[in-house]
């Protein structure tokens, strides 16, 4: 008969210092030598720990429990060890273990002949062994540490190991006298992280350090020397989290043989919540000489912006404050024709007016400043001032007809300096008129498939009077479905569509009762003038723009397919870009492929043509496989490529990758990299552990 005692009640003494003690078991005696015997399922529950065990003997006078095994000890912070015997005080915190084993965080098993446990925070091993792996009958773990002896350190989270050697499948590797590693439910702790390595033809084989270390709760900094034949690197990453934002700094310095200079890179980002709802973001982006990004595998950012930014955003209202410095790391191209530095203010707001409708208004500021005095596009700075308002009313039909007009005017004062084709001051005023309508129609079918179908069109007028600025905004605008319905489709200020113009576009949608989606949309504009500005192959060249052409289809299972082109009825294909997609819980596959005429308005002198391949696949629960490639189909040659394979158990994760990149230049050439690294589990991975299999 199980009989329930409350320990409490029997028992004085230092058991009941800090509260309570629960005792259940099948037998419970008092005998003459004060002895409280407990015999059979025995469960005692204490301040947050509970211990399983066959049977437990209290002795009064010693203050102490004698414990038969097998044993089971979950303590009051989840720290789980088993035993055969113990020798512990009666709040379950100090005492001696015999053949015990310690689980911590679920994740990391540490087995010795002894546990000694010291001020309810320590727990010294003797004749130990450690590891995160898996330990099915006699068969050795993938890797152990053994030690003399080991520590635990349950309040600072720390494992201390003396004497210690690291096996593989048994097999000693290497000694380390002194070793210490975090408790896998440390979060952040400074040490050694996991080596990398790395081979490349340029720089050879190397071998990267990293070494993490708590600046404080919220900061760290990581410090990565690289050491190969060809370069003396030290990388560093700087973190902070703050109340209200955070910061993160990566950089490098290396002393190679690729260039007789000492060369660096810095990228740094920050975002910040302020009062009133404003938020300010910047980044820094800087890098010694246009290779080393590329060489070392940092980025493949051809032009680098730094910029920091302050806006806020409501339901009526946008301020914008920015500024921005530009760095090309191009060939054919020099730093100060960007131009390199840009500064930006905007407000925008709307209101709902008196007599119905929207009221819009918006004033902006903005500078392109260039570093030489060169008369000319190769030195002039441009300063624009501008101020729009403008009306807006919707009006719905009976039938279900949106007819929606706005009217409205912009005027625009520009400062230009350096170049003698342009007046120094001009103001250019920018009246415009719209007319949309849209007549969306659905239908819903017996097998329950819905369809939509939502003609428009759309006609529009514009004008300008006074002075022709320098375009320095709106260099480059395609036509897409964000902008078919637009009145003018230059990506900034400086350029205005003037004339009469309409537009036309049909859309079909397709709900699918299984999920399906699928749609299909064409439109094309008409106007009255030719407009200058846009480029061939924009789409947007003559009076008749390319038709538009867009489909996307998705399904259940993962399934995608975009695609968008652009026709003209004399020429033919103009720009064609498609993506399909597919993916499950073990493969993901996708494939992109652009094709563009030539335009030697924006530097192209023949066909681009490009597939971008890319596509994972899980082989099995230990092996997963990545590729990755960017074919040039016009130039008949590879453009880059990669795989990456990975093995991973429940307590090491290997990474074996290879890429290689063709493309070459007077600053960077074709290169291969190599690359492998390796993480030991359980120590902060917060990886589940897996059972033995047969």
């Amino acid at each position: 008969m199980r009989v329930l005692a409350l320990l409490l009640c029997l028992l004085p003494g230092t058991l009941f210092a800090q509260g309570a003690a629960t005792l259940v078991a099948d037998e419970v005696a008092l005998n003459a030598d004060e002895q409280l015997v407990a015999n059979g399922n025995v469960e005692v529950l204490y301040d947050g720990a509970r211990l399983l065990a066959e049977a437990i003997i209290y002795d009064r006078p010693s203050d102490s429990l004698q414990v038969v095994g097998p044993i089971f000890l979950e303590t009051a912070d989840g720290t789980l060890i088993t035993a055969n015997a113990a020798t512990l005080d009666p709040r379950l915190e100090n005492g001696i273990l015999q053949g015990a084993r310690l689980v911590l965080d679920q994740q990391l098993q540490l087995a010795a002949s002894q546990i000694d446990r010291r001020e309810g925070r320590y727990s010294q091993l003797y004749k130990s062994a450690a590891t995160s792996c898996n330990v099915c009958g006699t068969r050795p773990p993938l890797w152990e540490i053994r030690a003399e002896r080991i520590i635990h350190d349950q309040e600072e989270l720390q494992l201390y190991f003396r004497n210690a050697t690291f096996h593989v499948r048994g097999v000693p590797v290497f000694w380390l006298p002194r070793l210490r590693i975090p408790d896998p439910a440390l979060e952040r702790a400074t040490g050694l992280l996991i080596p990398e390595q790395r081979n490349t033809t340029e720089l050879g084989y190397g071998l990267k350090l990293p070494y993490f270390i708590v600046l404080g709760p919220s900061r760290d900094l990581t410090v990565t020397p690289y050491f190969s034949p060809e370069t003396r690197t030290l990388e560093l990453r700087y973190r902070q989290a703050f109340r209200r934002g955070r910061i993160e700094v990566n950089g490098a310095v290396s002393d190679d043989t690729l260039e007789e200079e000492t060369r660096s890179y810095l990228f740094a980002e920050g975002v910040f919540d302020l009062d009133q709802d404003y938020r300010l973001t910047f980044d820094i982006e800087t890098v010694s000489d246009p290779a080393y990004l590329l060489d070392y595998d940092y980025s493949e950012k051809d032009r680098l912006d730094s910029a920091i930014a302050i806006t806020r955003v409501d339901a009526r209202t946008l301020y914008q404050a920015r500024f921005t410095y530009y760095q090309t790391l191009r060939e054919d191209e020099a730093n100060g024709s960007l131009p390199p530095i840009i500064v930006d203010l905007r407000y925008d707001g709307r209101q709902t007016a008196e007599f119905g409708g929207t009221l819009k208004y918006d004033f902006s500021l903005d500078t392109a400043y260039r570093y030489t005095n060169t008369d000319g596009e190769e030195g002039r700075d441009v300063t624009r001032g501008g101020v729009s308002g403008s009306w807006q009313e919707t009006w719905i039909s009976g039938g279900g007809a949106v007819l929606t007009a706005e009217v409205g005017s912009r005027a625009d004062l520009y400062f230009v300096t350096d170049d003698s084709a342009f007046a120094d001051e001009d103001l250019r005023i920018a009246p415009f008129a719209q007319v949309t309508l849209r007549w969306p129609l659905g239908l819903q079918t017996d097998t329950g498939v819905a369809h939509l179908i939502e003609p428009t069109v759309t006609l529009g007028w514009a004008d300008t009077f006074g002075g022709t600025p320098p375009n320095e905004d709106s260099i480059r605008t395609e036509l897409d479905r964000g902008n078919l319905l637009s009145l003018s489709r230059f990506a900034g200020e400086d350029a205005v569509e003037t004339g009469l113009q309409g537009a036309a576009g049909l859309t079909w949608t397709r709900l699918g009762k299984q999920g399906q989606t699928a749609s299909l949309a064409v439109g094309r504009v008409l106007r009255e003038d030719t407009q200058d500005g846009f480029t061939a192959s924009s789409g947007l060249d003559g009076q008749r723009s390319d038709w538009l052409l867009a489909t996307q289809f998705t399904a259940q299972g993962g399934f995608l397919f975009d695609a968008r082109g652009l026709w003209d009825g004399a020429d033919g294909l103009t720009v064609a870009d498609a993506r399909i997609a597919w993916e499950n819980a073990r493969i993901g596959l996708g494939a992109n492929y652009i094709w563009q005429s030539s335009d030697l308005d924006e530097d192209r002198d023949g066909t681009l043509s490009e597939w971008t391949v890319d596509a994972a696949f899980v082989l099995s629960d230990a092996w997963s496989l990545e590729l990755d490639g960017r074919y040039n189909v016009a130039a008949d040659k590879p453009v880059r490529g990669g795989i990456g394979l990975q093995w991973q158990n429940e307590c090491v994760t290997i990474d074996v990758s290879a890429s290689r990149r063709y493309t070459s230049s007077s600053t960077v050439p074709p290169t291969t990299t190599f690359g492998l690294s390796g993480t030991i589990g359980s120590f902060a991975t917060g990886r589940a552990r897996s059972g033995c299999r047969n």
